[in-house]
């Protein structure tokens, strides 16, 4: 698979990606790495202990990677429960972190399938 296709899988930007980080030998590396990025363990954590203020911090640290990487879907889906969580509220609509996991999950399957 190429950069391109993984970010055509993962409904994301290539191109605003690879205008970003500037090359794509960058955008790859960064790419890679996210799987160690510890943001979507620290929300599903949170969620679990019900302590929302770190759930709203994972959340929005999870929002900033995907959009900084160009992963759009994740990127839309983690901005909504990031809005909800946002002054420490509850999570009272678990659809949102459900559909944040899906796309976590597209994310870290297409990055496997690109290597």
């Amino acid at each position: 698979m190429t950069l391109k296709e993984f970010y055509e899988q993962i409904d994301g930007s290539y191109e605003d990606t690879l205008h970003r980080l500037t090359s794509e030998a960058l955008v790859h590396r960064f790419v890679l790495k996210y799987p160690a990025d510890p943001s979507f363990a620290q929300l599903r954590e949170a969620v679990a202990a019900a302590d929302w203020e770190s759930a709203f911090r994972a959340a929005h640290t999870l929002k900033g990677v995907a959009q900084n990487l160009g992963f759009d879907a994740l990127y839309r889906a983690s901005s909504a429960l990031t809005e909800h969580l946002r002054g420490g509220q509850p999570l009272t609509e678990p659809q949102l972190l459900d559909a944040t996991a899906a796309e976590h999950e597209r994310v870290m399957n297409a990055i496997e399938a690109l290597g």
